[in-house]
């Protein structure tokens, strides 16, 4: 297991930075890039399910919508999941897409503090990054196109009352649909 000064170490040289730039060959951190970065850095070898419990302790990880919504939004979100989720799901199957749910939760007790930014695919697959928090910030479009990856696959994207739509990437390619889960505009704080 990693120490807590292990841990506090790792989430600062992920801050900002992707697994391509550890020599990794993954576009966005996930548990099994994460997993040979330990073994690399601290010489530990932890296996998957080990690095998988830590991303759960950030907050990271499948959630159910109706989690990812703030307390006044959950009917709606429960009616889109029941009325608009099943067209999101047949478009994606018919591109031969991956759906991801995109959120952010705040990591509490680093200095400074950390944000992870995270899509959960609709098989469960996590993939992330770590940022230095900022006011009011954009959903990164540099993560979005990274979902994508080098082979340019489409993604829909759900995309969680993290960031408003006018915090969206604009001009995007066509293959990356971004989808707005419902929400009334306050932030959801987890983690």
């Amino acid at each position: 297991m990693l120490s807590r000064e292990q841990e506090l170490e790792l989430i600062d040289a992920l801050r900002g930075v992707h697994p391509d730039e550890f020599g990794l060959d993954e576009e966005l951190w996930t548990r099994q890039s994460l997993t040979t970065l330990i073994q690399r850095r601290f010489d530990l070898p932890l296996d998957v399910g080990a690095v998988g419990a830590y991303l759960r302790a950030w907050g990271l990880g499948p959630r159910e919508p109706r989690e990812r919504a703030c307390g006044l939004c959950v009917s709606a979100v429960e009616r889109w999941v029941r009325s608009e989720y099943p067209a999101i799901t047949r478009a994606a199957q018919e591109h031969l897409a991956e759906v991801y749910w995109i959120g952010r939760v705040r990591l509490r007790g680093t200095m400074p503090a950390a944000d992870v930014i995270s899509a959960v695919s609709s098989r469960g697959r996590v993939r992330f990054m770590i940022t230095t928090p900022t006011v009011d910030p954009p959903l990164p479009r540099d993560f979005v196109l990274r979902l994508s990856g080098e082979e340019e696959r489409t993604v829909h994207l759900i995309v969680d009352g993290s960031w408003p739509r006018n915090e969206w990437p604009r001009r995007l390619p066509r293959r990356i649909v971004l989808h707005p889960l419902p929400s009334c505009g306050r932030v959801i704080a987890a983690a």
